[in-house]
């Protein structure tokens, strides 16, 4: 669908869009929970032959801290890409040992266990890591709106035909506050995701790390509570299989922990509080 190449130039085979025109896509993978690496093959387009137009599939994580190192998708992959602090490095997946999460957090995203990661082949520098890095996270900002956003469509939807003493949900007034808090945060997590995409596109207009950390956090809260909310609004069935609620959690649970955690983008926010 030309989803890895939107950004590439056209000569290059691609559309020639910025990072705000793929915010939108990228939003709409999140409602649809889309699975696979979709972002990082998306982010080595161009880099690695075969990514654009996804016969190549691209994987990778952000070494950082001493935690274990977990690769989603990794069956799947045809290469892997980890960011660390002297540049981007490619690793052959298909050498890694790794042992399989049983039950993984999110079904749709399955996880090995690897031991310790090679050195790998060094493909750019510390300046590409940081622009990988930073796209990355918006783009998992923008599929964290999509969950907010669609987690409140369920919720609003099933609050209309689900009735309760003769009458349909909806029209309690404790379910219509709790609809009403999941518009607010669908609606402040737009914009600032949209902000966040148009500011690395120019950035003059303001802080691009300020605008980028703002919108990992914001969209990371706002899917959050929205699943969450969804799951409440659909009472007992919620907590079942069949009502899709419970997947758009574990996602989110998912896209909060890529490109830089919870802490990692507040700490960054605090400072740049600090120094405002």
């Amino acid at each position: 669908m030309g989803v890895f190449a939107l950004r590439l130039e056209e000569s290059e085979g691609g559309v020639g869009l910025g990072l705000a025109d793929a915010v939108l896509v990228f939003a709409e993978l999140g409602r649809r929970l889309v699975p696979g690496p979709v972002v990082w093959t998306h982010l080595l387009a161009g880099s690695i032959e075969g990514a654009t137009t996804g016969d190549v599939i691209v994987g990778g994580l952000s070494e950082e801290g001493d935690g274990p190192i977990v690769i989603e998708h990794l069956e799947h992959l045809d290469a892997l890409i980890v960011l660390r602090e002297d540049g981007v490095h490619r690793i052959d997946p298909k050498g890694l040992e790794g042992t399989p999460i049983e039950r993984p957090l999110d079904p749709l995203t399955p996880i090995h266990h690897v031991k310790s990661l090679p050195a790998g082949e060094k493909i750019g520098d510390a300046t590409l890591a940081t622009t990988l890095q930073r796209d990355g996270a918006v783009l998992a900002s923008a599929m964290l709106f999509g969950i907010a956003e669609m987690t409140q469509e369920l919720a609003t939807e099933y609050a209309k035909r689900r009735e309760q003493f003769g009458r349909p949900i909806g029209g309690f007034q404790a379910v219509k506050h709790m609809l009403a808090d999941m518009f607010v945060r669908q609606e402040l997590c737009r914009s600032i995701v949209y902000a966040a995409g148009a500011t690395v596109d120019t950035p003059e207009v303001g802080s691009v790390s300020r605008a980028v950390s703002a919108a990992k956090l914001i969209a990371g809260e706002a899917a959050l509570k929205n699943a969450r909310a969804c799951i409440q609004v659909h009472g007992g069935m919620g907590y079942t299989w069949e009502v899709p609620a419970h997947y758009y959690l574990k996602r989110t649970w998912v896209l909060e922990n890529v490109f830089g955690g919870v802490e990692r983008h507040a700490e960054a926010m605090a400072d740049h509080l600090v120094t405002a």
